[in-house]
């Protein structure tokens, strides 16, 4: 189910030249998200989706989906699919219209053949490195192509040629004829058309020319009527590019001439976001997959655990900026609990256990003892849970020498089991190198939670599971998957996944894949669809999204 997005009063900048193109017929906004089919979505592009989809849902307007694949090597339908997949569960709609950048490859073809009859563009036999050499540097001008020159006949039957196959990839280019000594580096005749005898995931082999994305990408927004291009600062300097291709071409040719607005990317702390880099971990095998819950990828990231609203309202808090900065996690973090801390139920599952040992319980008794399923939310219920004189606890809730401030259970100290009764250490067991193994205690029938019977208070609370009953799990301790090198850059954690045996109360077998979860005092928890790191895959496997506190503040 789609939840409602609210409409918030417009105060970025990017509204304010909304508003003023649009006057009065604010229904007239059209935006667009354009991937590229080569990778999968990570949270920077969240921001993106989000501000398109988002300006066209509060003005009332529409948004296109509509892939720019004008590079076949490096595209796959998989991306397609998950890019899909990733925006309708950001809670977005495309409607009707998905459109690929190769749906246009035809008229593509044909208004670069008005460019040569134009005088505007030339077939070059120069190599990728001699283009390169022949471009000039920031101070110094380009030099001419010793092609540059041929006549627009020549050029006609030379791209024919291109189409028609009739050359090696890399032999033949088409270049735009603008300025080489422009102190705009794109202008400096960029190539439109490049040759690749590769089959490509949508046209086949219809075609073994394909359109360089700066040519194709601003033709796509002025066919479909897209009035405002918004994009990332890196394409501030192609946009006077993408004007010429509009302006010369003729805008009697499109439906519209988009307005570019460019916007800063979204950078987050300790996180590795890069396409390539992220491709790299993948193929070396650092990670098990793309949806790797320790990847910022929107399927990572939605198997982690993470929901759809608290990235919504992460990336609207971030805002637009023309400037470039970097974003504290635990903005992100602090979305994420505000989300889940009203809609999750709260679960006992001890991560790191040892056993308790309630000396003067029956030792075959058991009984049910009732919680709330969220403290904080009524609306959620309870739920009844088995107790006996056996339970695992935390073993950080004991200390044998307690420091100042502990409020927990240690020798002679007295704690309640959270929802059933209060227990006083009695004593202790260690193993051969010193390591707690049971802890023994006596209970008090008459503390038990909700019956009424004790005004006594007690200062520490600690959850617990039964024994008998408790439910073997695999918990995925979820740290930073990038962390500081010695050179101030970042490198791969190798510690950034931490599987652990942990139990849990009987209910957590109800749980279904992508349910979330409160472990009480410890952090939020999610239902993993495909276990990574347990060898027992019939155990129940959850990935840590957040931890319970933080103390970011906005």
């Amino acid at each position: 189910m789609k939840e409602e997005s609210v409409k918030k009063e417009g105060s970025h900048f990017i509204h304010s030249f909304i508003k003023e193109d649009l006057k009065e017929n604010t229904e007239a906004l059209h935006t667009r998200f354009p991937p590229e089919p080569n990778a999968f979505l990570h949270i920077g592009h969240a921001k993106a989706i989000c501000l398109n989809f988002g300006l066209a849902n509060y003005y009332g307007g529409l948004c296109n989906l509509r892939f720019d694949d004008t590079n076949p090597v490096k595209e796959d339908i998989k991306f397609v699919e998950s890019i899909k997949e990733d925006i309708k569960w950001l809670g977005f709609d495309w409607q009707d219209r998905l459109y690929f950048a190769s749906d246009y490859f035809d008229r593509y073809y044909d208004l670069a053949v008005l460019l040569i009859k134009k005088g505007l563009a030339y077939v070059c036999e120069l190599t990728q490195q001699q283009i390169k050499e022949y471009r000039g540097t920031l101070t110094e001008a380009g030099k001419f192509s010793p092609y540059r020159d041929r006549s627009v006949e020549e050029n006609l039957r030379l791209f024919e040629g291109m189409k028609k196959g009739e050359y090696a990839d890399g032999e033949k280019t088409l270049r735009a004829k603008i300025d080489m000594a422009s102190p705009n580096m794109n202008m400096r005749d960029p190539i439109m058309y490049r040759i690749m005898h590769v089959s490509h995931h949508n046209t086949g082999d219809d075609w073994c020319i394909y359109p360089t994305y700066d040519y194709a990408h601003p033709l796509g927004d002025a066919i479909e009527g897209i009035t405002h291009s918004l994009c990332s600062l890196e394409f501030e300097d192609h946009r006077v590019l993408y004007n010429w291709y509009i302006e010369n071409i003729g805008v009697e040719h499109f439906v519209s001439k988009p307005r570019q607005i460019e916007f800063a990317k979204l950078f987050i702390s300790n996180t590795i976001l890069g396409k390539r880099y992220i491709k790299k971990l993948v193929d070396e095998g650092k990670v098990s997959n793309y949806d790797d819950p320790r990847l910022y990828t929107l399927a990572g990231m939605r198997r982690r655990g993470f929901t759809p609203l608290a990235i919504r309202n992460f990336c609207e808090a971030v805002g637009m900026s023309k400037a470039n900065s970097e974003v504290d996690m635990a903005m992100l973090e602090h979305f994420q609990r505000e989300d889940l801390q009203l809609k999750s139920k709260v679960v006992m599952v001890v991560l790191d256990p040892v056993k308790l040992i309630i000396t003067n319980y029956e030792k075959d008794q058991q009984e049910l003892v009732s919680l709330p399923n969220n403290p904080k939310n009524g609306e959620l219920g309870s739920r009844e849970v088995p107790f006996s004189g056996e339970v695992y606890i935390e073993r950080s809730d004991f200390m044998v020498d307690p420091i100042a401030k502990f409020f927990r259970l240690a020798p002679g100290r007295e704690v309640r089991l959270a929802g059933a009764y209060f227990v006083t250490c009695t004593g202790y067991k260690q193993d051969d190198h010193g390591k707690i193994i049971e802890i023994y205690a006596t209970y008090d029938p008459a503390t038990k939670s909700g019956s009424g019977f004790s005004e006594r208070k007690v200062k520490g609370t600690i959850h617990w599971v039964a024994y008998a009953t408790a439910v073997p799990i695999a918990a995925n301790l979820i740290d930073c998957m990038a962390v500081s090198d010695d050179d101030g850059g970042l490198r791969f954690n190798e510690d950034s996944l931490t599987v652990i045996q942990a139990f849990a109360e009987p209910s957590i077998k109800q749980a279904e894949v992508d349910d979330r979860f409160q472990f009480m005092r410890n952090a939020y928890f999610s239902l993993d669809s495909k276990p990574c790191g347990c060898d027992q895959r019939e155990q129940l496997v959850f990935n840590r999204i957040v931890e319970l506190k933080s103390n970011f503040k906005l």
